[in-house]
């Protein structure tokens, strides 16, 4: 369920493109299983901000000093918290890859006081949720997050929380549709985000 039913933006395709915008495209294919994600084809309506966002994006995701892991566990938590279900069905997938459990993808949605977490995780959960909330992490979860990470891990879980919190906004506001074979949040989490419960209730 997007949060829009019909996409505001309707992705183009690779012959809608101009040469460094498909060159773009491919490069989004390549590194997400050889298809163009709705999302890839929604941005490439606006290639210079697709240009060098996707640098950033490439980055967070594929450059990070965070552990796979780690860093699916904060771009999960704030997909949960900003009711992007797109954002949410993509890095399940991509979570999967880097080894969390589909216990443990369902858990995320509970957040850093479920039963189960390390005290690593936990944090990186918990500073997710301060983030999403306040724009700012506490001292006891910066206390946390600094006994396992390097500064660069710490600086980077903050940038990943943002990457991904700006992401929702665009995917849900432009109305990005789920592409085939993507989970959605009743599969995997077993119920819908809050956001969306009280939008529907």
């Amino acid at each position: 369920m997007s949060r829009l039913d019909e996409p505001r933006l309707t992705p183009l395709t690779i012959d809608e493109v101009d040469g460094e915008t498909q060159e773009l495209l491919r490069q989004g294919a390549d590194a997400m299983g050889g298809r163009i994600l709705n999302i890839f084809g929604t941005l490439a309506r606006h290639p210079q901000l697709y240009k060098r966002w996707a640098r950033f994006g490439n980055q967070i995701l594929f450059r990070s000093t965070l552990s796979g892991r780690d860093r699916e566990i904060a771009i999960l938590r704030i997909g949960w918290l900003c009711a992007a279900e797109y954002e949410w069905g993509q890095h399940v997938i991509i979570g999967r890859r880097e080894g969390l459990s589909d216990e443990e993808i369902r858990r995320i949605a509970d957040g850093p006081d479920a039963d189960g977490w390390t005290p690593l995780e936990a944090a990186i959960l918990r500073a997710t949720d301060e983030l999403h909330d306040d724009a700012f992490i506490s001292d006891a979860t910066w206390a946390q997050l600094a006994a396992e990470l390097s500064e660069k891990q710490c600086i980077e879980l903050v940038f990943t929380v943002g990457q991904y919190n700006l992401v929702s906004m665009a995917l849900n506001t432009l109305g990005v549709q789920r592409d085939e074979d993507v989970p959605g949040f009743v599969e995997t989490a077993g119920r819908k985000p809050p956001r969306l419960q009280d939008a529907t209730s």
